[in-house]
């Protein structure tokens, strides 16, 4: 195993939306395979017909691109293995089958899926706890190992519908070693003879993906919890196709949980708690219904890669901020935890912030100025870039600009007038038409003259400057809390601060006179 390339693979079904889950698993494979120089192949599992939606696909190809999770193997780039979709690979698993049939670790199956129903009836009602196709009930089925020979030929000459099922001997033990969970130990009576081949002509995902894995020579499989449970029949698999020296390394990585931890992390929970679990928006051609993604937020694809790699990973150190190289570097399967890891929406937000800060001030102005012009603002660029320096530490996302800086770009109309009241007193009208007047004598609209200008009325009247603060810029700015108020009234200018200075107080002395 060591002396082959890593091949890993990130294999989704085109069924909708991308999880957000399935991109931490794309993620993780991504990082295993650069770090030791392999490859990452995108395979679209896409054997379920039934559950295929339109653009699916697609949208998983612009995800992975919008995050910089490009493989190296794809329906899109191609590579050696290809193609790369299972549904244009549907004649080679035949073949497979066929030897399993022939080798006697598969057999044909006819039962109705009335006689199906009947026989899990028939097992509940004999309180039999997980009710399953195996190597007992089996023999009261329709199927090839309970019909003469004969009996099977004529019903596949004729044309009848049938499956085909993987034929698990009744009492085995499959031992299989987990990167992140070690040795797993299951036993064939708990097991039921999955169906390989559907009526339809298609291969179930055991199949396809044990083959697939196979001939695309991956070295290790790097999927989500939930397949844990199907990795002892993928073993099976290997074993009697005659692959057991090359299978893969498994590694089933832990489930992403609602941010209470009870239960795995849903789109329902994205929707009732207000926050995405896609990527990218999402709009299903069936219903209609819109799944919000991460891009259309505003967040940062690069935020989004390093807060979803530390849900269920760390590297040991106290250290939180990774570039994607940075995490390659230090990425490995061995520091993946085992325990599901809750999903702390703030926890985004708050990387987000940090990659805000990231970008100059220019650059977020010009990643700001598309939406402020949308909303029938129109100011110069310079203007903008030093706004945005002012209340950026305010915002997570590009998008909170407007809401923190629009007084920036037109007066207020209303004042907080619930805070104004608390500290409100007979003789604050007068302390701030008198701070108006000093203001209004100075030619220095420097926002350290202002302060100094400022700081000397006050200091004149026997005033603490922290008394007034907040009321002065609530009149000024409509809002309890932002930037310094001095960097503030400079950028305005002497006019427009005058201007508002006069309109509040104006609404003050009628409102708490």
């Amino acid at each position: 195993m060591l002396d082959r390339r890593v091949r890993v693979r990130f294999a989704p079904s085109p069924t909708g939306t991308l999880h957000i889950g399935g991109v931490r698993t794309a993620l993780y494979n991504y990082l295993f395979a650069h770090k030791l120089g392999g490859d990452f192949i995108l395979r679209i599992e896409d054997t379920d017909q039934n559950r295929f939606v339109p653009g699916a696909e697609a949208y998983i190809m612009e995800a992975l691109n919008w995050l910089g999770i490009n493989p190296s193997e794809s329906p899109l780039h191609g590579g050696p293995h290809a193609p790369y979709r299972q549904s244009e690979r549907k004649a080679m698993y035949r073949e497979y089958a066929e030897k399993l049939l022939a080798s006697g670790h598969a057999y044909y199956a006819f039962d109705t899926p009335e006689e199906l129903e009947d026989m899990r009836a028939k097992l509940t009602a004999a309180k039999v706890a997980s009710p399953q196709y195996n190597a007992v009930t089996r023999m009261s089925m329709k199927n090839s190992v309970t019909l003469s020979e004969d009996e099977v030929k004529r019903r596949l000459d004729a044309g009848e519908p049938y499956v085909i099922r993987m034929k698990l001997p009744r009492q085995e033990e499959v031992r299989f070693h987990d990167i992140i969970r070690g040795w797993i130990v299951v036993q064939t009576q708990n097991m039921d003879d999955k169906v390989l081949f559907k009526s339809d002509g298609m291969p179930t995902y055991h199949l396809a993906n044990v083959v697939d894995d196979y001939l695309m020579q991956i070295t290790h499989v790097i999927r989500g919890e939930e397949w844990l449970p199907s990795a002892p029949l993928h073993v099976l698999l290997y074993r009697y196709l005659g692959w057991e020296e090359v299978m893969p390394q498994f590694a089933h990585l832990p489930l992403l949980l609602k941010p209470d931890g009870n239960g795995k992390l849903s789109k329902r929970d994205g929707d009732r708690l207000g926050f995405p679990v896609a990527p990218l928006n999402w709009v299903d051609p069936h219903t209609g219904d819109t799944t919000s993604g991460y891009r259309e937020k505003g967040y940062y694809p690069e935020a989004v890669l390093n807060f979803l790699c530390m849900l269920g990973w760390n590297p040991g150190t106290t250290q939180e901020m990774f570039t994607l190289d940075e995490l390659v570097q230090l990425f490995s399967l061995e520091r993946v935890s085992k325990a599901g890891a809750k999903f702390d929406f703030e926890k985004a937000k708050w990387f987000n912030h940090q990659y805000l800060l990231k970008h100059s001030d220019a650059e977020l102005a010009a990643e700001f100025m598309p939406l402020l012009q949308a909303a029938g603002f129109n100011r110069p660029i310079e203007f903008v870039t030093t706004v945005v320096g002012l209340v950026k530490e305010r915002a997570n996302f590009v998008n909170d600009f407007l809401e923190h800086a629009r007084f920036f770009f037109e007066a207020p109309t209303t004042w907080d007038e619930a805070t104004l009241s608390k500290k409100w007193k007979p003789e604050t009208q007068g302390i701030l038409e008198g701070w108006r007047d000093a203001l209004a004598t100075t030619n220095d609209y420097s926002a350290a003259n202002l302060e100094v200008t400022s700081k000397a009325y006050l200091e004149s009247i026997g005033v603490g400057i922290g008394q007034v603060l907040q009321g002065f810029r609530i009149l000024i700015t409509g809002l309890p809390a932002g930037p310094s108020m001095f960097e503030v009234c400079s950028l305005l200018g002497k006019e427009e601060v005058a201007a508002r200075f006069n309109k509040a107080l104006e609404y003050t002395k009628t409102k708490f006179a």
